[in-house]
């Protein structure tokens, strides 16, 4: 799978409720709706891919297993996210991996004749994302779970909050704190590279 980020599909309630039910035709649907958005959150907070295969089926066996007691009060996707991030995070702080230098890389396919422009923004587009999880990397796993649901997934405060099952107030804070490092860690790298 890949790290890029994904757009959950929608999932319906009778989607839903059918593989609550045990039809895994439905539960195998729903999984692939939901399971490059699923694998996107975990690989940004646990940075690599190994780990973020491993959350991504815990999720799934999670979800598989407590289906079942899934009450529609909150949306899918936000009962997804939670489960998700939580899973992640766990995973996070068991390894104690947290460090970029950890991080796995692939090696990119050889552009095409003809397709250097399409090669050259891939390149920058990697660039970007490497820089991008080298300085989420350095951030605590609950600073960098709230910044990437603000900031990457667009989650308005409340639905963070609820994700995470935290107060608002704690995920003003984490989001502050995350800020602020993320702040001094540009400026570390500007000043590293004599700008």
């Amino acid at each position: 799978m890949d790290a890029e980020g994904y757009c959950m599909q929608e999932v319906e309630k009778g989607l839903i409720e059918r593989a609550a039910q045990g039809d895994m035709g439905a539960f195998r649907e729903i999984y692939q709706r939901t399971s490059g958005f699923v694998y996107s959150i975990a690989y940004r907070i646990v940075n690599r891919k190994a780990e973020a295969d491993e959350v991504t089926q815990d999720v799934f066996l999670k979800v598989h297993h407590h289906l079942k007691t899934f009450k529609f009060e909150s949306s899918f996707k936000t009962w997804l996210y939670r489960v998700t991030v939580n899973t992640a995070l766990n995973m996070a702080k068991k390894t104690g991996r947290i460090s970029w230098r950890e991080v796995e890389f692939e090696e990119p396919e050889a552009p095409r004749e003809g397709a250097q422009e399409a090669a050259v923004r891939n390149i920058e587009t990697r660039e970007a994302e490497e820089q991008l999880h080298q300085l989420l990397a350095q951030l605590n796993p609950d600073q960098r779970a709230c910044i990437i649901l603000r900031e990457i997934e667009g989650l308005d405060y409340q639905n963070i909050a609820q994700t995470l099952g935290i107060h608002l107030n704690t995920v003003r804070s984490r989001l502050k704190r995350a800020r602020e490092a993320l702040m001094a860690l540009g400026k570390k790298e500007v000043a590293s590279h004599g700008m």
